[in-house]
């Protein structure tokens, strides 16, 4: 009675159903990564997808999990996916009944003293697969400059999603975007957290300004680093964290172009520069609580032992701006 369910049911072993996904406006794919300790979502230019990428190797942009492609479905995808497969089978399925119940009732004699008559109320209206629409355009439109892919991200990126290039100089300029977005918001977040609790909102802000310190020292350290290791003329090995030291980072830079920190900034920037890094030793070492290396290293005289420094957001904004103007030196004199 149910031969065209029984076979149906068995060609939809061999079963595939294909859902197109929509770029967006400009012609980028949605993305996620696939590592549950990321799911960071970017985009990629459909043209490099097809033409560049390669199926047995992606790179999420955030944290550099390689992958195959088919890893970097989205969430929303697989689900919008799983919805129209569901469906499309059921639709098949029912459309089987539909037909078996129709071929039972031809097959009931006619005028008889009993009849039968077989009825389906399933649905059978016809399903169509539609693409699965793209989220909105991101912000932040990335060409890696080692493979030209470009891809699309919300925030910070430190990998090419098609070759895995780790770009040092994107990485310190997104480290920099991210401390400037932190010092700008200040404000909204402290009348954001006062709404819950004014002394929590002090403590934030006071949290987030102090961390600028460290995180504008940190991308420094990291970019001279690995810039220094890729122009240097010896093998020599440098010191640990030696770019956190102004004297130290100084005489590495000099072994290359004869000129270091004190002849790209003026006397007076200088000595800015030296006193924001050695508050920033304080706040890693010392809870920022001041002692004698510190007067005796900055020359900060404001400050007596035992004190507890201070940090404001021009602070901050001044560190940014004369790392900047370092690290830009820098590229000019390695051609980047």
């Amino acid at each position: 009675m149910f031969e065209k369910v029984l076979k149906e049911l068995e060609r939809m072993k061999r079963m595939q159903v294909s859902i197109p996904v929509e770029t967006d406006e400009d012609g980028y794919y949605d993305k996620e990564c696939p590592s549950e300790n990321c799911l960071f979502q970017f985009k990629v230019l459909a043209e490099d997808w097809s033409n560049k990428f390669n199926d047995d190797s992606v790179y999420c942009p955030l944290c550099g999990h390689n992958a195959p492609t088919d890893n970097f479905w989205t969430t929303e995808q697989i689900e919008q996916g799983k919805e129209q497969a569901i469906n499309q089978v059921k639709n098949r399925i029912n459309e089987a009944f539909s037909e078996s119940a129709k071929e039972f009732n031809r097959k009931q004699p006619k005028g008889g003293f009993l009849t039968m008559k077989m009825e389906f109320k399933g649905s059978t209206t016809s399903s169509f697969i539609l693409p699965i629409p793209a989220k909105k355009e991101l912000e932040q439109k990335i060409t890696c400059s080692k493979c030209g892919s470009r891809y699309s991200v919300l925030g910070s990126a430190f990998f090419c999603p098609c070759c895995g290039y780790n770009s040092v100089i994107e990485t310190f300029d997104n480290s920099i975007k991210k401390i400037e977005s932190k010092i700008n918001n200040i404000e909204t977040i402290r009348k954001a957290v006062t709404e819950i609790s004014a002394d929590e909102a002090e403590l934030t802000v006071r949290s987030l300004i102090e961390s600028g310190l460290s995180d504008g020292v940190v991308a420094f350290q990291h970019f001279c680093e690995l810039t220094y290791l890729e122009n240097r003329k010896t093998d020599e090995k440098i010191k640990f964290n030696a770019f956190q030291n102004l004297e130290i980072g100084a005489k590495y830079w000099e072994t290359i172009f004869n000129e270091s920190y004190q002849d790209w900034l003026s006397k007076n920037e200088y000595w800015e520069l030296n006193i924001l890094f050695q508050k920033r030793h304080l706040l890693a070492h010392r809870e920022g609580i001041v002692d004698e290396k510190y007067i005796q290293k900055s020359g900060d005289t404001r400050y007596k032992i035992g004190q507890r420094i201070v940090v404001k957001e021009k602070d901050v904004m001044n560190l940014v701006r004369l790392i900047n103007k370092i690290v830009n030196e820098i590229r000019i004199k390695i051609g980047t």
